[in-house]
């Protein structure tokens, strides 16, 4: 969807975005950010993602960031940028959910790099593989709830064989001094079984 919008820049002559892709690598010239407190973030208009078309009439097609930055720089006062916005899902906050993909998929390179590239913007409008993110996070919260069941179960077998020992000292201390053998005989069988019992549990992987 193709828009404009005009800004007056500031004190220090900028209008508060940053700029990603544009030539040679990336076919399109983009906003990566929004800065607080900017000509831009006060009007409003322009969103991370959003196509930089031409800036006061001049085409931007086959210009560098840094080009365009040069020429946004140039111009003075009110200047009127066109740019294109590609629509999201409802329901899709897409600034959010650029900064957590891109974080993840190109954290190992740095920021100038996947801004020049076009991979920031490529994910940003890349609906496939937001949902793939989405039901990779699912996976991982299921695999979270499954470590803590099994974490709470090795606790409870833990809990479970220091119990069998404790049972199986006393009884062995009832044995010894038990005064019937028949008797003394089966506490100290039983306190054993529960020893074995308790190293049985330890022993397991």
């Amino acid at each position: 969807m193709s828009r404009s919008v005009s800004l007056e820049k500031g004190k220090n002559n900028m209008i508060g975005i940053s700029i990603g892709g544009g030539s040679p690598f990336c076919p399109v010239l983009y906003v990566v950010q929004v800065f607080h407190r900017t000509p831009a973030y006060d009007d409003g208009n322009l969103t991370p993602g959003d196509e930089l078309v031409m800036v006061d009439g001049v085409s931007l097609k086959g210009y560098t960031r840094k080009e365009t930055a040069q020429l946004i720089q140039s111009k003075k006062g009110v200047i009127t940028i066109a740019f294109n916005r590609i629509e999201p899902p409802k329901g899709k906050n897409y600034d959010i959910a650029m900064k957590k993909v891109k974080h993840r998929l190109v954290e190992r390179l740095k920021d100038r790099t996947a801004d020049t590239l076009g991979i920031s913007r490529a994910v940003l409008v890349n609906d496939k593989l937001l949902k793939k993110v989405e039901y990779l996070e699912k996976n991982a919260e299921v695999y979270r709830g499954i470590t803590e069941r099994a974490k709470e179960f090795l606790q409870g077998t833990k809990a479970l064989a220091q119990s069998h020992r404790e049972f199986g000292q006393v009884f062995s201390e009832i044995g010894v001094y038990e005064t019937q053998t028949s008797a003394s005989v089966a506490f100290t069988n039983f306190g054993n079984a529960h020893k074995y019992v308790s190293l049985f549990i330890l022993s397991k992987p």
